[in-house]
This record gives structure tokens, C-alpha cells and sequence, in this order.
């Protein structure tokens, strides 16, 4: 059984940092074509935030970009993602996803097979 277990949400002051842990069990990490993190606030539709394909290119959202990094181990089967200069709008559960999609840059929520169960970041003074 394939499962993708999140850690490492929390809360945050703006302008802080964490780093958020995606491990993969029962299906070797090198094996997927692209690994991302999305993230959902209230009342808002899930959005990509972060991906890496299997030649570790990776993408970002814009709102992101330059603050957020995604990165992996494959020898602990895990996925990151390490936040700094956290927003108050950077507040949402954040999903780990996996999969073969079209194309690992775009994002699109559909393409991706496997999903965590998410973790919660709050970021607020």
C-alpha cells in the first residue's frame, strides 16, 4: 500500500521559516515522474505550489519563488519543502502529491494519482 505521510506544519510569525516533510511508503520515490506540494486555504482551490521532476527541475509558483524550495532524498524515500519568509497568506493545508503527469510543471491538481493527507501551516503575528 502506497502512502504519502506529511510532517512538519505549524505555526509561524511572518517572516519565519519551517520545513515541511513528505515520506513515501511502499513505492520508491525515483520512480515517480514528478513530486509537488500544493497547498489549500479556506475557500480557496487547492494550488500548486512546488514541483520536481524526476531530472530535479524544478518549478514554482509565483507566489512563492524565491522564498520556497523543493527538494529530495531518495535514499529516505521523503520530499521537501523548506519555507522561509513565511506570509500570512501563505496560510493553507499543505498536500505532498505524486504522480506521472503530462507535464510536472504545470501543476494541474488532476494529473497527480497520490496524495498525503496534508498538514497544517498557520502563519500569523
Amino acid at each position: 500500500q502506497v502512502q504519502l505521510v506529511e510532517s512538519g506544519g505549524g505555526s509561524a510569525q511572518p517572516g519565519g521559516s519551517l520545513r515541511l516533510s513528505c515520506t513515501i511508503s511502499g513505492f520508491s520515490i525515483v520512480r515517480y515522474a514528478c513530486l509537488a506540494w500544493f497547498r489549500q486555504a479556506p475557500g480557496k482551490e487547492r494550488e500548486g505550489v512546488a514541483a520536481l521532476d524526476r531530472e530535479t527541475t524544478s518549478t514554482y509558483a509565483d507566489s512563492v519563488r524565491g522564498r520556497f524550495t523543493i527538494s529530495k532524498d531518495n535514499g529516505k524515500n521523503t520530499v521537501f519543502l523548506q519555507m522561509n519568509s513565511l506570509q500570512p497568506e501563505d496560510t493553507a493545508t499543505y498536500y505532498c502529491a505524486a504522480g506521472w503527469p503530462r507535464s510536472c510543471e504545470t501543476m494541474v491538481t488532476s494529473a497527480f494519482t497520490r496524495w498525503g493527507q496534508g498538514t497544517q501551516v498557520t502563519v500569523s503575528s
